[in-house]
């Protein structure tokens, strides 16, 4: 022992520094870049997968509310006293009435485009308890939703299949049509688009348009009732629970649906995705954690004098095994943590590099249309950091066994006698 430090752990410093055989220092420098990528590459992509996840969530829940109570049949009756009952749960934040019907919407101009779209009657003063729907408008304002006015706020994807904006008119078809003697005529009503909002979920922006409560309700003959109420909760993790107790508040046996619920198969997917990718990219660290093992074996090969001599003056076999571990760890030690010093720099810039590299090739890698977001975001998780570190160090550590077992099986006279 030296200054405190075990001989072995000295030897095995001193060797892997060692310059006699630069190829061996060689094939040691790529192993190490090569766990460093593993886990640079391994972050990065969960970094993406947990920054779509939280982004898509956000987005989700910016314009749809976290919970909906909703009555079958005729509609919900007495909604304001609906409203109160809601409310007077503590996990509740803010609660709405809305109605919503599927309507088919035109453009009131010459060849304007047809599009089907989800209409959602709201009370302005209200919907910013639920939602934060009037934050992302790009033109127009919630408070123009009067009743009586039939004016309409579309989404930003809607408006553009529409060829509309503000100020233009669209005719609002729907299904409950009128018994003619000609037949059945769909009920058809013209509003003014009042303005635009773009919530960045290319499904939402699509097919959501928004019209006044009232306007809504006597568009689909609801009368004074409504189709039901919005919930926001304190906590959204909590809705399921939140809002099965509300309708057990209110009786009647209302159906319950939840962002959990209605969004379920987005955040299923990645999920999977985030476990599948975890698995297909360690073994890409794997193969690098091993290429370890042939980097210690002809280390092995290389030192073995030293190691015949290390032997015959009195270093046991466990001694052997501790220099070339000792050689191995340190290796992979220090791919792990240049991968994660790495894998975080690349992450936490991942945008810029991304849109730089865009404007480079003149491209654009994420189609809204398919992605349902326009930007890569990422977001680094330390447990995701831990899970990754750890694992990719203990590829490491194991592949160090087999070689430093067959340096301490070393027999010193044969290989003194061969070399």
């Amino acid at each position: 022992m030296r200054g405190g430090m075990p001989y072995e752990l000295m030897i095995g410093r001193r060797y892997l520094r060692s310059t006699g055989n630069r190829f061996l220092s060689f094939i040691s420098l790529i192993s190490m870049l090569g766990v460093a990528i593993g886990v640079a590459v391994l972050i990065v992509v969960l970094s993406v997968m947990n920054g779509f996840e939280r982004e898509l969530r956000s987005r989700i829940l910016s314009v749809t509310s976290h919970a909906t109570v909703s009555a079958f049949g005729a509609g919900l009756a007495d909604w304001p006293a609906a409203r109160q009952l809601a409310l007077a749960n503590p996990a509740v934040r803010g609660a709405a009435p809305f109605v919503e019907g599927e309507a088919l919407l035109i453009g009131d101009e010459t060849g304007a485009g047809s599009a089907a779209a989800s209409v959602r009657g709201v009370l302005p003063e209200l919907e910013a308890q639920v939602s934060a729907v009037g934050e992302r408008l790009s033109s127009g304002a919630m408070s123009a939703l009067r009743p009586g006015s039939y004016r309409i706020i579309l989404g930003a994807e809607l408006a553009r299949e529409l060829e509309v904006e503000r100020g233009d008119a669209v005719v609002l078809a729907i299904a409950h049509g009128t018994v003619t003697p000609a037949g059945v005529v769909p009920r058809l009503r013209r509003f003014e688009v009042e303005g635009v909002f773009a919530s960045g979920m290319y499904e939402i922006d699509r097919t959501l348009a928004l019209v006044h409560l009232q306007d809504a309700a006597r568009l689909f003959r609801l009368g004074e009732r409504v189709t039901g109420l919005r919930l926001e909760m304190h906590d959204p993790w909590r809705a399921p629970m939140v809002a099965r107790d509300v309708a057990r508040a209110l009786g009647d046996g209302p159906y319950v649906d939840d962002w959990t619920n209605r969004h379920a198969n987005f955040f299923r997917s990645i999920e999977l995705t985030k476990r599948m990718m975890f698995f297909i990219l360690l073994l890409v660290v794997a193969v690098a954690a091993f290429n370890i093992v042939s980097t210690l074996v002809m280390a092995v090969k290389d030192k073995r004098p030293d190691i015949a001599i290390l032997r015959t003056v009195g270093a046991a076999p466990l001694s052997v095994l501790a220099v070339f571990a000792t050689q191995g760890t340190v290796i992979g030690l220090l791919g792990t943590l240049g991968g994660v010093l790495l894998g975080i720099l690349l992450a936490v810039n991942l945008e810029t590099l991304v849109h730089g590299l865009e404007r480079l090739l003149d491209t654009r890698f994420m189609d809204a249309s398919v992605y349902f977001m326009s930007d890569l975001p990422a977001h680094v998780e330390a447990r995701d950091l831990a899970m990754i570190g750890a694992t990719a160090f203990a590829l490491c550590c194991l592949s160090t066994i087999y070689p430093a077992w067959r340096a301490a099986r070393t027999d010193p006279a044969r290989a003194l006698r061969h070399d």
